[in-house]
């Protein structure tokens, strides 16, 4: 009898479980991206090199997502997401360094809390013809060997984070809290925009950030970085027109230490049955610099993408990267160069799951 009631115990606590998890929905996903890449003045003996390499075209990644429906349109939304080096198969910083946040979803929006990426982040990668991919784009951010990356914030720790839709519009704002005792502003940032895209194929983007650092000992004031973006697309058929730029502006809280870049970019994108073609351009126009370290770096890109199917594709990739007065420049926002120019090939495969 004991045996009995145990089981039919285990049994009800079963089925209040399955009862209880019926109106939630949770994904395990992923996104798997490794390539090869062969790249000149990879070294400062201006040695070329061949390497494996995490992330070709997208940043892989793993997480978990999910949702209860609260009744009334409301749901209750979460998402927990980590970066992956594929080359290593170490974790790309904190086990959830990407996304790790709670919120609700309803028809008067979204709005989470937590880490996540930002409303700039999120509408400026629909307007890169090469979609935010790590090999090779600039536009989140350009080459990382000047003084500076002359780019975005792509996530805020300690964010609020509200996105809105209502026909082809999507508009949101991000609030990153700064967390300093007495002050609401120091180590505040901040993110808005949004987004139009039309039923004839043409779509707009225009966003603002505004990053604040913190006071400087014995100064008024604290470092601010602001950034403004820009961004058109337009497709017509198989084609595709994509342009875009970036207004960065860095004031120090010390004197001659500010910092100006534009950084403006297109590509053109043609699809052929079930593979994808782009040609892309970026350019970075510094300002307030020393004519000696007035890189105006410029990066050109080929890639070619073949789909096996809806989650597998092959891809190709070509970049060739140069810079003015001997700056040093490399094709990637996160390796340093050694030369005023650099050139790499990359072939890589990507899997979602």
């Amino acid at each position: 009898m004991k045996h009995s009631a145990l089981a039919l115990a285990v049994l009800a606590a079963l089925s209040l479980d399955h009862s209880a998890h019926a109106q939630s929905n949770v994904q395990v996903y992923g996104l798997i991206d490794a390539g090869v890449e062969y790249v000149n003045h990879a070294q400062e003996d201006g040695g070329n090199m061949v390497r494996v390499v995490s992330g070709g075209k997208n940043t892989s990644r793993w997480g978990f997502r999910g949702s209860e429906d609260l009744g009334g349109g409301l749901k209750a939304i979460w998402q927990l997401e980590g970066g992956i080096l594929m080359d290593t198969g170490a974790s790309d910083g904190a086990i959830f360094k990407r996304q790790a946040w709670v919120g609700l979803d309803g028809s008067l929006g979204r709005l989470v809390i937590g880490r996540s990426f930002t409303t700039t982040y999120e509408l400026v990668i629909k307007f890169d013809p090469l979609g935010f991919a790590p090999n090779y784009s600039w536009a989140t951010g350009a080459s990382a060997t000047g003084p500076s990356k002359y780019g975005m914030t792509t996530q805020f720790d300690n964010l609020v984070k509200y996105t809105g839709k209502s026909g082809g519009f999507t508009y949101g704002a991000t609030v990153g809290l700064g967390e300093r005792s007495g002050s609401l502003a120091e180590g505040r940032k901040l993110a808005v925009g949004g987004s139009w895209f039309g039923a004839d194929g043409l779509g707009l983007m225009a966003s603002y950030e505004q990053i604040n650092g913190n006071a400087v000992a014995g100064l008024p004031a604290h470092d601010e970085t602001r950034a403004y973006h820009l961004g058109a697309d337009y497709r017509t058929g198989k084609w595709r027109y994509t342009a875009g730029m970036r207004g960065y502006r860095f004031d120090a809280a010390r004197a001659g230490a500010d910092l100006r870049a534009d950084t403006v970019w297109g590509g053109i994108t043609r699809t052929i049955d079930n593979v994808t073609l782009t040609g892309a351009v970026y350019h970075v126009n510094t300002r307030d610099l020393p004519a000696f370290e007035d890189a105006d770096p410029t990066l050109f890109v080929v890639r070619g993408m073949l789909a096996l199917s809806k989650r597998t594709d092959l891809y190709l990739s070509l970049a060739h990267a140069k810079a003015d007065h001997g700056q040093l420049v490399g094709l990637s926002r996160d390796d340093q160069g050694y030369g005023t120019r650099q050139s790499g090939i990359t072939a890589g495969m990507q899997h979602r799951f």
